[in-house]
């Protein structure tokens, strides 16, 4: 799998978090539902989106649209937050600020219809990529929305994993 190292800085992201169980596999459906129950939140995206907007030139990630996977080894479920990459001033109500330490990442491009394609590349990430190399996953995943048409066969977007080299 293609993928570059690079360093980033810390950043925050602004959205909304809930559990999933980390073992399940149930979460490729749950999480799917969740993105529908955040864009359709009363007014909270919108607002959210507010917040990004006023320094849209200032991104980490390039996007607005983040996927946020906090887990550690071992935990039997982890949080994962649909949000954008925002200055915190104002949070809406019933939000959240994750702060995304500055890191080492490893990006993987993901093409195709989300979530399926998306949802694969992670799975190979684990399964092929992580055995053959000198890494370590300390803990954040990010799911990065580029903008176009997430339905369409060409939809481009991103996986960027939080990476250590090991021991």
């Amino acid at each position: 799998m293609d993928c570059r190292i690079v360093q980033k800085p810390a950043f925050d992201v602004v959205g909304r978090s809930r559990k999933f169980a980390e073992a399940s596999e149930e979460n490729l459906a749950e999480i799917p539902r969740f993105w529908n129950e955040f864009m359709n939140y009363r007014n909270g995206h919108k607002a959210v989106v507010r917040l990004a907007d006023n320094e849209p030139s200032h991104t980490v990630t390039g996007s607005q649209s983040l996927g946020v996977s906090m887990c550690r080894a071992g935990a039997e479920e982890f949080t994962y937050t649909i949000g954008m990459e925002a200055r915190v001033g104002a949070v809406p109500k019933d939000f959240d600020v994750i702060h995304i330490p500055a890191a080492r990442w490893a990006i993987f491009d993901s093409v195709g219809p989300m979530p399926g394609a998306i949802q694969e590349v992670t799975k190979r990430i684990f399964r092929e990529w992580f055995p053959v190399t000198g890494y370590a996953h300390p803990e954040y995943e990010l799911e990065v929305y580029l903008p176009g048409d997430p339905s369409s066969n060409d939809y481009h977007c991103q996986v960027w994993i939080h990476v250590n080299e090991k021991p």
